[in-house]
């Protein structure tokens, strides 16, 4: 398991990289992350929120989109596709034995 591998300091430089690539990378969807990963930033917000245990979902949108989710959302989400949202579901199915 990661947590037995990797020290903090390097799990905190890794996980701050994929905060500002997710941030910089503004033209993958989320709904596409979700289909191909079963995550996208969304999911990283929400696992914060449980970890930190005082954030809210919405604070800790914030920190990953770079800005309130509601900001981001109107600047680079664009409506979900049928063949999107499938793949989704597909995807997220997957992660239901893992968590």
């Amino acid at each position: 398991m990661a947590d037995s591998i990797l020290n903090d300091a390097v799990a905190a430089t890794a996980f701050r990289r994929l905060v500002a690539h997710l941030q910089h990378r503004t033209d993958v969807q989320n709904i596409d992350l979700m289909g191909i990963a079963g995550f996208c930033r969304n999911c990283l917000a929400d696992w914060i929120a449980e970890a930190d245990g005082s954030l809210s979902r919405d604070e800790a949108r914030e920190i990953i989109h770079g800005m309130p989710f509601a900001d981001w959302k109107a600047r680079h989400q664009s409506e979900a596709s049928p063949e999107q949202i499938e793949r989704m579901k597909e995807s997220v199915a997957k992660n239901a034995d893992s968590h």
